[in-house]
C-alpha cells in the first residue's frame, strides 16, 4: 500500500500542474469571456496573484495539516472506527466500494462546507475572497484565503474518523476534486452540448459560472465542487440559459484594493464591508 500512496501524492502535484497547463492554453486558444484577449500583462498579473495566494494554501496544508490527516487515518483504521470501516469488518465490503464511500462522503461534506461559507456570515468573509475575481479563469481555482484553508483543514480531522477513510483514498478524492474544481473554473469555450452532458456528473464551466455570478440568487446556487449530484438532490441547482451575460465577481470589490495579493489577505478584516 505504501508503494501505491507514494505514487498518488506524486501524482497530485503532477496531475495540478498538468490541468493548470491544458486549461491556461485552452483559455489563450478559445476563451469563453474575451477579458484577457491580446491582454498577456494583465492576465500574467491575475494568475501571479491568484497563484500566489494558492502556494501559501500549500504550504499550510504541506506544514500542519498533512501529517495530522495521515495520523488520524491511520488511528482510526487501527482503532477501527469510523462508518466505512465499520461497514468493511461487519458487512465485507470491498476495498473498492470503501474508496467510492470515501470520495462519495468527502464530497458531500465538501458541499456542506462550501454552503456553510455562503450561509454563515463569519466563514462567508474568508470566502468571498475567491468570489471577488470577476475576471475568473483557471487559478481562481486557487484563490482561497488563508484562514478558509485553515478552518477546512481543521473540520477535516474529526470527519476522517467519523467516516473511516483511509489517507490514500483522502489523496485520491484531492487529486479527482482538484482537476475538476480546475476544469470548471476555466475560461474556456466548451459547447452547450458538451457542458450540457458533463453536468449530469461533474460541475462544469456554465454551471459554475452561475455560482460566481454577482447576483446573489445565482451566488447561492450550485455549491458542489467534484460531482454535481448533490445540487440537485439539495435543491441548490440552476442554470442560466445565456452564461455570456453573468456578470462575475462582487459588487464593490473591483478595486485594485480588493484584488492584490495583501488585499486579499486583509478582506475578511475590513468591517466596512457588507457580510451578505
Amino acid at each position: 500500500m505504501q508503494p501505491f500512496l507514494d505514487t498518488l501524492m506524486d501524482s497530485q502535484i503532477l496531475v495540478m500542474v498538468a490541468v493548470l497547463v491544458i486549461m491556461a492554453a485552452w483559455e489563450s486558444l478559445n476563451p469563453f469571456f474575451s477579458y484577457f484577449r491580446g491582454d498577456i500583462r494583465n492576465r500574467g498579473k491575475h494568475a501571479l496573484r491568484n497563484l500566489t495566494i494558492g502556494a501559501a494554501n500549500a504550504l499550510l496544508v504541506a506544514g500542519i495539516f498533512i501529517g495530522l490527516w495521515l495520523a488520524a487515518a491511520v488511528w482510526a483504521d487501527e482503532q477501527r472506527i469510523g462508518l466505512l470501516h465499520f461497514l468493511q469488518d461487519y458487512a465485507v465490503i470491498p476495498i473498492w466500494a470503501h474508496a467510492i464511500g470515501a470520495i462519495l462522503f468527502l464530497d458531500i461534506w465538501t458541499y456542506a462546507w462550501h454552503r456553510m461559507n455562503h450561509e454563515i456570515p463569519f466563514f462567508w468573509r474568508f470566502h468571498k475572497v475567491h468570489h471577488s475575481d470577476n475576471k475568473m479563469d483557471v487559478t481562481t481555482a486557487s484563490r482561497f484565503h488563508l484562514g478558509e484553508i485553515l478552518f477546512s483543514s481543521v473540520l477535516r480531522l474529526p470527519l476522517i474518523v467519523l467516516f473511516g477513510v483511509y489517507f490514500w483514498e483522502l489523496v485520491l478524492y484531492e487529486i479527482l476534486m482538484f482537476a475538476v474544481v480546475q476544469f470548471h473554473h476555466a475560461n474556456i469555450g466548451l459547447s452547450e452540448k458538451a457542458d450540457r452532458i458533463l453536468r449530469w456528473v461533474i460541475v462544469t464551466p456554465n454551471m459554475h459560472r452561475v455560482h460566481h455570478s454577482r447576483w446573489q440568487p445565482e451566488t447561492d446556487s450550485n455549491y458542489s465542487s467534484l460531482f454535481s449530484v448533490w445540487d440537485r438532490i439539495a435543491r441548490t441547482f440552476r442554470i442560466n440559459e445565456r452564461p455570456e451575460t453573468i456578470q462575475l465577481g462582487l459588487d464593490n470589490m473591483d478595486e485594485d484594493e480588493h484584488q492584490s495579493v495583501k488585499g486579499m489577505f486583509k478582506t475578511p478584516m475590513k468591517k466596512d464591508q457588507v457580510l451578505k
